[in-house]
């Protein structure tokens, strides 16, 4: 929003541009999945379906984002590789680590029935993701060395170990069993013990799996004299290899030599130096408030195709809220939330070591979870629509040092909240009184010109932000409070446009819908409210 005395608080947003010629990998993992599988009752050491519902995860993943051209998984992660030269929201690397992981979220909920029939799920599934920055091909090349030797070693390992537990031992008796024996030792228990050569498992549990677009001939017409015009489209390809990081896998496939590049050669050992580099988080920093702010992606479109009232629609409101509070619910560390429209502020507390306050494990986590609960609360608030396809959210973490900035941050996205509701409701009345959406904006075009949001004294912000009644800080969450509302943020032109042509007066509307909507923590939270 322009011209407003709260924009400064943008300045401490910081920029992660990933500069080329660096290689963009997004890696996936389950969030608390060992708990997730026994709920749910996954078959071990490794369930089939639920490695295959993954593989549809990672299809739909490299469906909707073009600029992905590999993937790679086992287990509950999947490693998603960017097209060298990809432009993808400008390289931003919180942007594009928060849309994959949310879209493989929402994915992964909407497919759930196709794969597990007889189960319904018995909580919100969710994951964590970073960015790893590959410098080169020899780089990238290790990177998926090193993910495909974890996965023959996990599942080695979670192949004898649930073998034994098969016949009889206890799981701390199988554990030290299997303490410090070598693969060659493994094999041998597994084939003397058990008659399993580790060989004759299915590839997919050995390998992992990889997806990857590739290039066919289609048909796409036939010319008068019955010969066929030919184009070539790009096809997602599943398959399983013993050395997915080898020339002889990588090099034969025309289109990833095309859009990432050529394996000079193989790698028999690993750099551990290279391995530091893939672990390596930025670190928010200390003794700040971190917000995460979730952003839908392209919810113009999915408003339209799910045909959301204008301009404000209830249920999707209620299910954003529903959303927010789940998420103040799922972790301790959050304990204030505002929003409006479709997107979420999360506020943690000041001292926070949530995830070790590496940002990307915070950003990816809260945005997933949010996904996971709207996907399966959909159906709560619209019970007569289904959901046409999955949606996704951004994220990204901000850290301000004081208490005065936080306050001047949600007062930005409140004012931001009044002037965008009140143009659009003032748009949307117009449509539907006959005009069309361009007559509707070249109407109003000059009244926006004229908005200026109100200087809001900081003292009143005060108020509504921290001045909590007591009553409130019982439990954990409180659910909604009405928000301390400022007035003089709406130009006089477009209240008169809405009380004089069509009866209604702004001011009056829901609550909810013109500030937006707050929910708060309250439990252990002193150091916010003294402040």
């Amino acid at each position: 929003m322009a011209n407003s005395k709260y924009e400064y608080v943008k300045s401490f947003e910081v920029q992660d541009e990933i500069m080329l010629p660096n290689l963009i990998v997004v890696r996936v993992d389950g969030r608390d999945f060992n708990r997730f599988s026994e709920v749910h009752e996954f078959e071990k050491p490794n369930d089939e379906r639920a490695l295959n519902l993954m593989n549809a995860c990672a299809f739909a993943v490299l469906e909707e984002f073009p600029d992905i051209v590999f993937a790679y998984g086992f287990s509950d992660e999947y490693s998603f590789i960017f097209k060298k030269d990809t432009k993808f929201y400008q390289r931003r690397a919180s942007k594009i680590n928060s849309l994959v992981v949310s879209f493989f979220t929402s994915v992964y909920i909407t497919k759930w029935k196709e794969f597990f029939l007889q189960k319904d799920l018995m909580f919100h599934p969710s994951f964590k993701s970073r960015v790893i920055c590959c410098a080169t091909m020899e780089v990238l090349q290790t990177y998926i060395l090193w993910r495909q030797r974890a996965c023959h070693l996990e599942n080695l390992f979670n192949t004898c170990f649930w073998k034994l537990i098969g016949c009889g031992k206890s799981q701390k008796e199988a554990k030290e069993m299997l303490e410090g024996t070598q693969k060659q030792e493994k094999n041998e228990i597994l084939f003397q013990q058990f008659g399993v050569n580790y060989k004759d498992l299915p590839s997919i549990f050995r390998q992992g799996s990889c997806a990857f677009k590739t290039e066919v001939e289609d048909i796409v017409k036939y010319k008068e004299n019955g010969a066929p015009v030919k184009r070539l489209r790009k096809k997602i390809a599943l398959t399983h290899s013993e050395n997915v990081a080898g020339r002889s896998f990588w090099n034969v496939h025309p289109c990833l030599c095309k859009e990432l590049g050529h394996f000079e050669g193989d790698i028999s050992k690993i750099n551990p130096e290279y391995i530091k580099s893939f672990q390596f988080e930025n670190n928010l920093m200390p003794s700040t408030w971190i917000v995460i702010r979730v952003d839908g992606c392209h919810f113009h479109r999915f408003s339209e195709v799910h045909e959301f009232e204008k301009p404000n629609d209830e249920h999707a409101l209620n299910l954003m809220n529903s959303c927010a509070v789940a998420v103040v619910e799922e972790f301790n560390d959050v304990v204030f939330s505002y929003g409006v429209s479709d997107e979420y502020s999360f506020v943690l507390k000041k001292n926070s070591c949530f995830y070790e306050r590496h940002a990307s494990e915070i950003v990816s986590a809260i945005v997933s979870f949010f996904s996971s609960v709207y996907v399966m609360k959909w159906k709560l608030y619209f019970a007569q629509k289904e959901m046409k396809y999955p949606p996704y959210f951004d994220g990204r973490a901000v850290c301000y040092p004081s208490i005065d900035i936080l306050q001047d941050y949600l007062a930005w996205r409140q004012v931001d909240c009044h002037i965008n509701n009140q143009y659009n409701t003032c748009f949307w009345m117009l449509v539907k009184s006959g005009k069309s959406k361009s007559e509707a904006q070249n109407c109003l075009k000059e009244w926006r010109k004229l908005t200026r949001p109100h200087a809001w004294h900081r003292n009143k912000v005060s108020k509504w932000n921290i001045n909590w009644n007591a009553k409130m800080l019982e439990g954990n969450i409180i659910g909604y409070t009405k928000p301390y509302c400022i007035q003089g943020t709406q130009t006089q032109e477009k209240n008169g446009l809405l009380s004089c042509q069509f009866g209604i007066d702004y001011n009056t509307l829901h609550n909810h819908v013109p500030p937006g909507v707050l929910c708060l923590l309250g439990q252990g939270e002193q150091d916010l409210t003294e402040q």
